[in-house]
């Protein structure tokens, strides 16, 4: 579906990554039409990620002046209606989607003309009108409402939604091993390297194919399975071997009430059983809120008692719940309900966006129909739970919804902080963007920096609100911190554009992290978070660390002395597989993928690397054995294409090696002879493809090999598919002949060739470029994809609907919702918050609309020495001054002889090992000065 979406321009490639996550039903989104009622926090949420993502026409209605600022608005727009003022925003994130601005009524002829209808801020009798009104009419129907530190999301997909696609995802397959004789009958199959029990469960559906002796089962209609825990498979059957069972995915069928009646009789999700009862009291507290606004033409007052109060009984009045009405639960929510929060709306908002692309695209099973969120637990903190109504008490600020829930003094308290925001991809925007309407390093003597080396690139645009068309090729960080500027022009916001890791150590000393009060981290690679994640820890430095993976997300906060490290969390969780599994003998789509992803640094990186190092480092060949190295350089040398053409050929040459030429000699040295099992069990037999200009996955391989081929040689690329549609016509290959063996040439003429290429210094040709994999590169996706696929096609595997495992895009709305949750921690860390019960580490699931959050672990404890010295942990230190008796500085061999006799600081050898850097004397000589 990507390729074919890129095919037309480079506009639409645009939303190429997403059509990975959402599957085939996005392309009907441009055909969409949505309505946004109330442009406060959350609607402004919902706007943009629709935005982004490419709906067709998306209208905000808003019939209020602007009073109080979001994301989309600046200074100047104050006074002006808030839908006028916010449409040239919106409209300026994605040129193609036409966006509108609506000041009347919410008329059912309006309405009509509209597939989905969110409603915000709205009150409770216009939501029961404009939602018994979409019942009926088959329009699916949105409420997504924040008040303070709580949220509320509710859908009314209709009597008969379908679920075109439900789950998140490739089908699972496996290798059969066995099939018993009999009605029913058992297949035993083979789990994969990264299997954990059953990979299908009671009821899935699957279809067999390649089975051979029971070749009726081969292309048969899915039919249900129920696992058995076995193992005896010595029935007499006509199974001999081959064989892969796969699982089909089939629509799924929804049914929703209306709000009138999902008010009283609610169903509500959670993640866990024991998180029902607090929902419950939520929910009770939301509709006694509609009920004191109804009464009183306000909202409660902050830290207001009497207001809390009367929604308390409001509350109690409504009758009994399934659950004991929570109390302190409904006076919090009260004291603070007046409030507005950017994070709060952030992830609520973000929740909403993906059940309304849910209900366009048909993928994933919309939310079944209640969710509430709240981060009350800020309310517990020292000094939160003190606060008085005029603690709260406007100020007639830009932050008047922040001051109602935490104060003036807190206020002050983030202006001053200092925050290192590293990476400004698509978690990095949205936490800038949070950090803007919080006011985070708006004061004095407040500073934030931002990081990152890349350059805007067009398929960012589509999920990164800060970019647009016109910064393409500019450095993010720049281009970010303008954008935070024009947000909030009292932020001191500024631009790096380095890579916070070893190379720059002497940049972002130990100094400078303790300088800071907090890191974010927005990074892609498991190493460069864990490199973070060391330094953080050793310079006692806070740390927010926030992953996404399509739907999914997660957010861990490090916190000095009280949580445990990220490390334990932050491992990858992509197995390795053995070498002849993935050259020869896949079984999973995973395979296909990790050897589409060897192949990308084979041909694009390593070589390249190889190369220029020959050409700069006259020791290279001195260095070299002859051999394999010396023929990849001569190789990559003879290869050098003179214009876009070349790089075409190259591209077909090489499709034909991997995916005809290479399975055609496997099979001609282990020919599927049923006589001779060799192609059962783990192996499947594989069959060579031939090619074809207008299959659209042989066609995509060649433009992304084609083009990252050109990059690395320099050569101008070309994205016109029937350009290069009419070169591939042109191609002829000889045929293949299989041969009985391949010798790789042990002689030094490679290097005599390869110094040929190369030429002499007055004529020495340009470096090449490497090219190192990039999950938000088009090119490298579609590359990855259609190498995967291909393989896939190779032996009989079923292809990937959308990229897996590390490489998984991420989306607007996973990405909003993460930095939500993220700034929420914030809060708790410029608090200065020591009980661990307050903070949180969160896990998302958009696509089951699914929230995970608990108690991040305590940070482990040694007991260490004598009891003088107690217990220590990891964030401990021991700082000491080694002077020896004449005055003069020790030795680091006179400091560790010491330690060896020392009866008090001996045992502290045993944690230093676990935890840190121990010296010695092989690794650090000369003398010590200073703590």
């Amino acid at each position: 579906v990507g390729g074919a979406v890129m095919a037309g321009s480079e506009e639409e490639s645009r939303y190429s990554r997403q059509l990975y996550v959402l599957g085939g039903g996005a392309r009907r989104l441009p055909g969409s039409a949505v309505l946004v009622s109330g442009l406060r926090g959350t609607g402004a949420q919902v706007a943009t990620a629709l935005v982004l993502a490419g709906t067709g026409r998306v209208t905000h209605r808003v019939p209020h002046h602007v009073s109080t600022l979001q994301f989309l608005l600046e200074e100047s727009d104050l006074g002006q209606n808030r839908a006028e003022a916010s449409q040239r925003a919106l409209a300026e994130l994605n040129p193609r989607v036409v966006v509108e601005a609506h000041t009347g009524e919410l008329s059912e002829a309006f309405l009509a003309s509209f597939q989905v209808v969110v409603l915000t801020e709205s009150p409770l009798e216009e939501q029961l009108r404009v939602g018994d009104f979409c019942h009926a009419q088959g329009i699916c129907f949105i409420v997504a409402d924040t008040k303070g530190l709580a949220g509320q999301l509710f859908c009314d997909f209709g009597e008969r939604f379908v679920v075109d696609d439900p789950a998140e995802g490739d089908p699972v397959s496996a290798a059969v091993e066995h099939i018993s004789q009999g009605n029913p009958g058992v297949v035993t199959y083979m789990g994969t390297e990264n299997s954990h029990g059953h990979l299908f469960h009671d009821g899935d559906l699957v279809t067999f194919s390649g089975v051979q002796g029971m070749t009726e089962l081969n292309g048969q209609e899915p039919v249900p399975v129920r696992v058995l825990e076995i193992n005896d498979t010595s029935s007499f059957s006509a199974y001999r071997c081959g064989g892969l069972v796969s699982q089909v995915q089939q629509p799924q069928e929804c049914s929703h009430k209306p709000l009138s009646q999902a008010l009283e009789d609610p169903k509500i999700q959670v993640a866990n059983p024991e998180d029902l009862p607090r929902s419950c009291s939520l929910h009770t507290a939301f509709r006694a809120l509609h009920a004191f606004r109804r009464e009183r033409c306000r909202l409660p007052l902050p830290r207001a008692p009497a207001d809390a109060e009367q929604v308390l009984e409001l509350a109690r009045s409504l009758g009994a719940q399934r659950d004991p009405l929570d109390e302190d639960l409904v006076r919090a929510f009260a004291s603070v309900s007046a409030g507005d929060l950017c994070p709060v709306a952030a992830v609520v908002g973000a929740l909403a966006a993906q059940e309304v692309l849910k209900a366009i695209t048909g993928k994933f099973v919309p939310l079944e129909q209640w969710l509430y969120f709240d981060a009350l637990e800020c309310l517990a903190l020292a000094g939160a739970a003190q606060l008085t109504e005029t603690d709260c008490a406007p100020r007639g600020s830009r932050y008047d919804g922040q001051i109602a829930v935490f104060g003036a003094n807190f206020q002050e308290e983030l202006g001053h902080q200092k925050y290192l925001v590293v990476g400004a991809g698509a978690i990095g925007c949205e936490l800038l963007k949070n950090f803007a309407m919080m006011g985070l390093a708006a004061g004095p003597d407040g500073e934030l920096i931002v990081t990152d080396m890349d350059t805007v690139a067009l398929s960012n645009l589509h999920r990164q609100l800060l970019y647009r068309s016109a910064d393409i090729s500019e450095p993010k960080s720049v281009v970010a911190a303008a954008a935070v500027q024009r947000m909030n022009p009292d932020v001191r916001v500024t631009a790096h554009q380095n890579q916070v890791g070893p190379a720059t150590e002497m940049l972002y000393k130990d100094s400078f992290f303790r300088h800071l009060d907090g890191v974010a981290s927005a990074l892609d690679t498991m190493e460069a978070r864990t490199y973070l994640e060391r330094r953080c820890l050793r310079c006692r430095t806070p740390l927010l660390d926030s992953g996404t993976e399509g739907t999914q997300g997660n957010v861990m906060p490090m916190v000095p002395f009280l949580t445990e490290p990220l490390a334990p969390a932050s491992t990858p969780r992509d197995g390795t597989f053995p070498m002849c599994t993935l050259r020869h003998f896949p079984r999973t789509i995973q395979h296909t993928l990790q050897w589409a992803r060897d192949e990308f640094e084979g041909l694009f990186q390593l070589p390249a690397e190889q190369v220029n190092q020959f050409m700069e480092d006259p020791a290279f060949l001195e260095q070299q054995l002859p051999g394999k190295v010396l023929e990849q350089v001569w190789e990559s040398l003879r290869e050098r294409p003179q214009d876009w053409r070349d790089c075409v050929r190259w591209a077909r040459r090489h499709w034909q090696r991997c995916y005809h030429d290479i399975i055609t000699q496997l099979l001609h040295i282990y020919p599927p002879d049923p006589g001779v099992p060799f192609w059962a069990g783990d192996r499947t037999c594989p069959h060579p493809l031939t090619f074809n200009p207008d299959n659209d996955t042989h066609l995509d391989y060649v433009l992304a090999a084609a083009h990252l081929f050109a990059q690395v040689h320099g050569v101008p690329p070309c994205r016109d598919r029937a350009a290069i549609q009419a070169i591939l016509r042109d191609v002829v290959l000889p045929p293949f002949a299989p041969q009985e063996g391949i010798q790789i040439p042990l002689t030094e003429e490679p290097t005599d060739k390869a110094q040929e290429l190369v030429g002499d210094e007055d004529t020495q040709a340009p470096l090449m470029e490497p090219i190192h994999f990039e999950k938000d590169d088009d090119v490298h996706i579609d590359f990855i994809t259609a190498a995967s696929n291909l393989r896939a096609e190779n032996y009989g595997i079923s292809p990937s609907k959308r990229i897996a495992g590390r490489i998984v895009p991420a989306i607007i709305t996973t990405t909003a919702a993460v930095a939500g949750l993220a700034c929420l921690e914030v809060y708790k860390l410029v608090w200065g918050c020591q009980d661990l019960s307050c903070y949180r580490n969160s896990n998302i699931n958009l696509s089951t609309c699914l929230m995970l959050r608990v108690q991040p672990p305590p940070a482990p404890t040694y007991w260490v020495g004598p009891s003088s010295l107690g217990k220590c942990s990891c964030w401990d230190r021991l700082e000491m001054r080694a002077v020896g008796a004449d005055g003069q500085a020790m030795t680091v061999q006179e400091v560790l002889d010491w330690l060896q006799v020392s009866p008090a600081l001996s045992a502290l050898r045993s944690p230093w090992g676990m935890h840190g850097q121990i010296l010695t004397p092989t690794s650090c000589r000369g003398r010590m000065a200073g703590p």
